[in-house]
């Protein structure tokens, strides 16, 4: 009889199930998704180059949140997971003159299986063996690219062309962005689907009580295979994507220190939440860039700052890393709903 004055209440499971929930929500997706194609050709290359790294780390750190924030297994060889991905796109397209929009899902299966093949000792460890076994991958996938000669050549770097279609090529960094934009949204609305489906909800009941899962029947080790596959296959587009991008990879591109990076991504931008690998890649991609142009500011009164800007930069990401684990465990996702949460009960949102 009454009308809700304050809240978002659904009546339904199946209402409780649509994507977007509200007039609000759709009406700021579609501006947003406007803006993504008119406001592109007034930015600067060097912005435009950074929304490419952002489009780029989005997608990896998509597929890494689906393992460790959805699942929960904790990985530490998604750098070289990307590896995989640049290495395997080069071949196919440079050696093999396979188109790229073919060599691109390709990459993305080949680094899957290797990520199924590691994925294995999943069934039997957990927590910080798992992340041994991870660490574990990671230097053995640094050796074969850095040995494997015939395929990677080796610590000189392989070359890569920017990625055509039909004559088309995209490169300039403005025509790269539309492509990235489009991949990074299509791997966004497909990682939000998959968490709503059964191995969705198989990969939270791994996370949450492994043995209940169990109980229920969920099959821990198909679960985990696809949770690692699909995270691998998200690894190997954005590696594949970023090879095609700077032109030239090598080995030092994919160390253990991009798997710690893309691991803060997680931790940052909140576990277990689609939105949280959004934020932690925008904001990963753009420290660096803001504490160069203040370090650039800082040089005229102070030069030393130039030449310690390497250690301040890891500096400052771990003091960050501490700092979110200590005030703030579930990341930006979670401060993000707590204001959502806040405008939906106003005005009375206490």
């Amino acid at each position: 009889m009454s009308a809700n004055i304050c809240g978002d209440y659904k009546t339904s499971y199946k209402e409780d199930m649509v994507l977007f929930q509200t007039t609000f929500a759709k009406f700021w997706i579609g501006a947003f998704l406007v803006a993504l194609c008119v406001v592109p050709p007034f930015l600067d290359n060097y912005t435009l180059y950074v929304c490419n790294m952002i489009g780029i780390a989005i997608i990896g750190a998509l597929g890494l949140n689906i393992l460790t924030g959805f699942t929960g297994q904790i990985s530490l060889g998604h750098g070289a997971f990307l590896g995989i991905g640049a290495y395997a796109s080069a071949y196919l397209v440079m050696d093999m003159g396979m188109p790229f929009f073919v060599a691109l899902p390709c990459a993305g299966l080949i680094t899957a299986m290797f990520g199924m093949v590691f994925g294995i000792p999943s069934l039997r460890l957990k927590g910080l063996y798992l992340a041994i076994a991870t660490l574990a991958a990671q230097f053995i996938i640094e050796y074969l690219m850095v040995h494997v000669e015939s395929i990677t050549n080796g610590v000189l770097g392989k070359m890569v062309d920017f990625p055509s279609c039909f004559g088309f090529s995209f490169d300039t960094d403005l025509k790269y962005f539309y492509l990235v934009a489009t991949i990074a949204a299509l791997a966004t609305m497909m990682s939000k689907n998959i968490v709503r489906t059964r191995p969705g909800r198989a990969f939270i009941a791994i996370r949450d009580q492994y043995i209940s899962a169990e109980v229920m029947g969920v099959n821990l080790f198909k679960y985990k295979l696809m949770a690692f596959a699909y995270s691998s296959f998200l690894a190997g587009i954005a590696g594949s994507l970023w090879a095609h991008y700077v032109t030239i990879i090598t080995p030092e591109h994919f160390t253990i220190g991009v798997s710690i990076q893309y691991l803060a991504m997680v931790i940052i931008g909140g576990m277990g939440h689609i939105i949280g690998s959004i934020f932690g890649a925008v904001f990963m991609v753009l420290l660096p860039e803001l504490l160069r142009a203040l370090s650039g500011a800082l040089s005229g009164h102070f030069p030393i700052i130039v030449n310690l800007f390497a250690a301040i930069k890891e500096g400052v990401f771990g003091l960050i890393i501490i700092g979110f684990l200590i005030y703030e465990p579930d990341g930006m996702a979670h401060r993000w709903q707590m204001i959502k949460a806040y405008w939906k009960l106003w005005p009375f949102s206490y």
